[in-house]
């Protein structure tokens, strides 16, 4: 079994900055990618960013520049710098752990952090 707690989540105002952590313990095998998701009230869930086994990136258009996802594999714990965060960065973010393979192949999801961004 794989738990996923993430952190460090609060209330900031525009401008300012987070980071998020998200601390994966349990059996791991063969981590294929890490994924930030966020969800605003009444919208989808949306993909933010994510980092591959191998180390590869991708960020959405709307945090391009202004968040960094990275992961320290020793401790296998993904982080989401957040910089310049504006009010439609407001949402419950999640992290997934995607491992394995073929019919071995699962996602497993934290708990989600609440991020306010306001005056």
């Amino acid at each position: 079994q794989v738990q996923l707690v993430e952190s460090g989540g609060g209330l900031v105002q525009p401008g300012g900055s987070l980071r998020l952590s998200c601390a994966a313990s349990g059996s791991i095998f063969a981590i294929n990618a890490m994924v930030w998701y966020r969800e605003a009230p009444g919208a989808q869930r949306e993909l933010v960013a994510s980092i591959t086994g191998g180390g590869s990136t991708y960020y959405a258009n709307a945090v391009k520049g202004r968040f960094t996802i990275s992961r320290v594999s020793a401790n296998n714990t993904l982080y989401l710098k957040m910089n310049n965060l504006k009010p439609e960065d407001t949402a419950v973010y999640y992290c997934k752990l995607n491992s394995g393979w073929g019919q071995y192949e699962r996602d497993y999801w934290g708990q989600g952090t609440q991020v306010t961004v306001s005056s």
